[in-house]
């Protein structure tokens, strides 16, 4: 009977149910912690700065117009920016001291920036600086635990355990988001606590994080790309709970040291020079590119103008008051939680990442458009809109919106970057695409202010309109990478044409690859059955 954890996985060396396991789902839940933290900020700064008890002791409440749009940008962004930096100061912890240790690293830094924040006292240079801190966490690690995630997955269910990272980021940012509304609710704004808390809990994040990996065992990729092999087979046997002479443990590590020698033979392990002369080959180049192209998309389909500026948008639709705009974000929160989970258990490693992307991006361009021409018709940027079908129709899209985007731009672009890069350059390839995402990110947050202000529902329309882009650039460049084995990504990315012509002719070469590894096994075998007898 069939571990209820399994997908069916029909290449020809198919996993046994005993991969399946409980050890890589604590393994993947482990290093999310990493994305808690991300999910988290995403979630409470945008309501946390709107609390009147902050904007009273950090001096907002006098603030109107562009200078209160430039307070929250800089609030906000400031965040982004230092994740820019992180996922760039981290390469070299990754490539000299593995996954683990740069994952436990960025949680003493996160938490290192959380005691800052909450000494500020007033101070808005203390909150910048526990900002950038906490971003230098994050950026670091949204560059790791995709890909320490990736390198320990059987084939059949890596797009599930990558999606842990996007299903826990969702439950850190319905908490975020919750949060903000019980202590608008139950604390007086005379009090102080009524921001502390919210920032105070990011604690919870950064220290599960540290303890968490602290009980997790190594990358075996990388510990088989640094010359590590006996402690590689071990990790590799932990996790998969077989023996390490099992016929499928065996032939996993000799599927991983082929790509390695392949990859040492053409010199990308060399330097950093080399590493980065191998990444603009052809083959690599373009699945270098399509990584970057996604995470600048996923930005501009308006994501996280919703989650960090989610009160403001609500009341643009017509929902004011603090209270109201807080509980329709926590429910805002709620809907593409619990859409992501279901999507990432059961639907990204059946549909595939390619069609769940045009799948969703479809439901998001629809949404996007029609709050934009609420916006423009009811002239809610200016006024109340009045209470109509229409306006609780407005409400809805933005859910439905969110449940999209959650089968589509929300996780694929982090799992379609963590599973196709080659071992050797796969840090490298992750610093350009984790920068573009943080680069992406520091663009909309920071714009989304001024843009709400100035431009109004316009901007509605600009985000629909990046989807319709992000739609044409799938279709026409990104391949379906489902049921491929990290080292089979290399041919998939080196056969010529459109997206759905390299899924087809890279699967007619790896079957007759197949095909022929297997008739030379059973040649092996025969071959030993006659010098036996």
């Amino acid at each position: 009977m069939r571990n209820w954890l399994s997908m069916r996985d029909s290449s020809a060396h198919a996993a046994p149910d005993a991969v399946y396991n409980w050890r890589v789902y604590a393994l993947a839940l482990s290093a999310s912690m990493g994305s808690a933290m991300f999910g988290y900020d995403s979630a409470f700064i945008g309501g946390s700065i709107t609390l009147p008890a902050f904007k009273r002791e950090f001096g907002l409440d006098d603030s109107t117009g562009d200078a209160l749009a430039a307070l929250q940008a800089n609030i906000v962004s400031t965040f982004q920016a230092g994740c820019f930096f992180g996922a760039i100061i981290v390469y070299y912890l990754t490539e000299r001291f593995g996954r683990k240790i740069p994952l436990i690293l960025a949680g003493l830094v996160f938490d290192l920036g959380v005691i800052l924040e909450m000494a500020s006292k007033g101070s808005l240079g203390m909150i910048y600086g526990g900002r950038v801190l906490t971003g230098l966490a994050v950026g670091s690690s949204s560059l790791i635990v995709p890909q320490y995630i990736s390198e320990s997955s059987p084939p059949a269910i890596r797009g599930r355990l990558v999606g842990l990272f996007e299903v826990v980021l969702q439950f850190a940012l319905v908490i975020g988001f919750w949060v903000n509304y019980g202590v608008n609710q139950n604390i007086p704004s005379t009090s102080s606590a009524q921001w502390q808390i919210p920032f105070g809990l990011q604690f919870i994040f950064g220290t599960l994080l540290i303890l968490l990996m602290l009980l997790q065992p190594e990358s075996p990729r990388w510990l088989m790309k640094a010359g590590r092999e006996d402690e590689a087979l071990r990790v590799l046997s932990h996790i998969r709970n077989m023996p390490a002479d099992d016929e499928y443990i065996q032939w996993e590590v000799d599927t991983i040291k082929e790509q390695l020698q392949r990859e040492d033979e053409q010199g990308a392990n060399r330097s950093l020079v080399r590493k980065l002369a191998e990444t603009f080959k052809a083959g690599n180049r373009n699945r270098l590119f399509m990584g970057m192209a996604l995470m600048m998309l996923q930005n501009f389909s308006g994501i996280n103008a919703l989650n960090y500026f989610s009160p403001e948008i609500f009341e643009s639709i017509g929902f004011s008051g603090t209270s109201v705009s807080l509980l329709a974000t926590g429910v805002f929160g709620l809907v593409k939680c619990f859409a992501t989970l279901a999507f990432m258990l059961f639907g990204i490693d059946r549909l595939g990442r390619r069609n769940s992307t045009l799948i969703g991006s479809c439901g998001a361009i629809v949404a996007m458009f029609y709050l934009g021409t609420f916006a423009k018709v009811t002239g809610s940027f200016h006024s109340t809109a009045p209470k109509s079908a229409a306006s609780y129709v407005a409400i809805v899209m933005v859910y439905i919106y969110s449940v999209f985007y959650a089968m589509s731009w929300n996780g694929i672009p982090w799992i379609f970057c963590s599973e196709v890069f080659p071992t050797a350059i796969r840090s490298v390839c992750l610093v350009f695409t984790t920068c573009t995402q943080w680069l992406g990110q520091f663009i909309i947050v920071y714009s989304s202010p001024y843009m709400f202000k100035n431009i109004t529902y316009g901007t509605f329309f600009l985000f629909g309109t990046s989807v319709v882009i992000g739609v044409v650039v799938v279709l026409l460049f990104m391949p379906e990478t489902k049921g491929l084995s990290l080292e089979e990504m290399d041919i998939l990315f080196n056969v010529s044409g459109l997206a759905h012509q390299q899924r087809k002719r890279a699967r007619k070469i790896i079957n007759e690859i197949r095909e022929a590894e297997n008739i030379a096994s059973g040649e092996k075998q025969a071959t030993g059955h006659i010098e036996e007898a």
